[in-house]
């Protein structure tokens, strides 16, 4: 082995203990943020009594406050969080927009219309009861994504600009029908649509966790093994078809992913932004364009990110503040900084 050589090696072991520090430190941090939001809230509990309470002992009053209402609501955050910042991982590298997000396709707003007419006119409740609106809310997901693709299909096939644009327009009309609903609700219905849209936890519940657990971790699944071609494609569609990616496949895979995972989160938990644009590019950031170690990062500090989110949203106002709020409140702020200030640096 050559000087050349042996020196190519040793950057590759470093690249590979680099990379397998930074995966540790964001899977302790996730780690860490669960083991801290499972003490922090109105009712104290210490650590002790938690791994207590999670071992089958503890006080039948920590145990209800433990189990029945605070771990489910944390694994409804950590699997929000993971699902929307893997999601707007991958539509940023499909779209090669740093500004791309989950709600890019219009998914969402067609979600967030699905359960308006459930909240309006208690579409599905008869048979389905309370799960009405989270499951109004994932058809109509998947209803979306179909429309978009529909539109954009031509007899060349589907075009990435195209399938952006569809995503744009029918987006925007679906916003329009959830605002046409709210303008023709009476107040209490008007009142619940919009605390909806807000996008909050505090309605979180083990059924949410049931609801939501399947589509989430197919979604993740789907868009994980798209990982070396989300790297080619990242870099151009024709060089990746030139590589032997089979492109078409590839972002059917990435999107049906994404949509499993926004219709899951935006079915337990309501809309929230810009989770998918904050935490991929803070990741991003700090270790680099390869997606084959920003897929776990982004699982694992989405995860974190909500859930300390949503315990900030508890603790640091007087009244428990819908999550949405806060994370458009960091959000905005965070796009603007990245439209200003980063694009270049981190996409050309």
């Amino acid at each position: 082995m050559d000087d050349s050589e042996a020196g190519l090696e040793r950057y590759r072991r470093s690249r590979a203990r680099r990379s397998a520090a930074i995966l540790a430190a964001t899977v302790a941090l996730a780690a860490a943020t669960f083991a801290a939001t499972m003490m922090v809230g109105n009712y104290h509990v210490s650590w002790g009594e938690v791994i207590e309470i999670l071992l089958g002992g503890g006080s039948p009053e920590k145990r209800q406050v433990v189990m029945d209402i605070r771990l489910p609501r944390i694994l409804c955050c950590a699997m929000v969080g993971a699902a929307l910042s893997l999601s707007g991982l991958a539509m940023q590298s499909l779209f090669k927009n740093p500004m791309a997000s989950p709600s890019i396709l219009g998914i969402s707003s067609g979600a967030a219309f699905g359960a308006s007419i459930a909240i309006s006119f208690g579409i599905g409740a008869a048979a389905l009861g309370r799960h009405s609106i989270p499951l109004m809310a994932f058809a109509f997901c998947f209803m979306t994504m179909g429309a978009v693709y529909a539109i954009a299909r031509t007899r060349y096939g589907v075009a990435t600009v195209t399938l952006l644009l569809a995503g744009v327009a029918v987006g925007a009309f679906f916003n329009g029908l959830v605002s046409l609903m709210q303008y023709i609700a009476n107040e209490d219905t008007m009142a619940a649509i919009v605390y909806w849209m807000m996008g909050s936890f505090n309605k979180c519940v083990w059924d949410s966790v049931y609801i939501a657990l399947l589509p989430i971790a197919a979604g993740i699944a789907l868009m994980a093994l798209q990982t070396r071609e989300l790297n080619l494609i990242s870099a151009g569609e024709e060089q990746a078809a030139n590589m032997g990616v089979s492109v078409k496949r590839s972002r059917a895979m990435i999107i049906v992913g994404a949509s499993l995972c926004v219709g899951g989160s935006v079915a337990i938990s309501g809309t929230i932004g810009f989770v998918g644009l904050i935490v991929p590019h803070i990741l991003r950031m700090i270790a680099g364009p390869g997606h084959r170690l920003l897929v776990p990062m982004c699982v694992f500090g989405g995860a974190a990110f909500m859930m300390a989110m949503d315990t900030l949203s508890k603790a640091a106002f007087p009244v428990s503040v819908p999550v949405g709020i806060l994370t458009s409140l960091l959000g905005a702020p965070f796009f603007i900084y990245v439209m200003k200030m980063r694009k270049k640096e981190m996409w050309e």
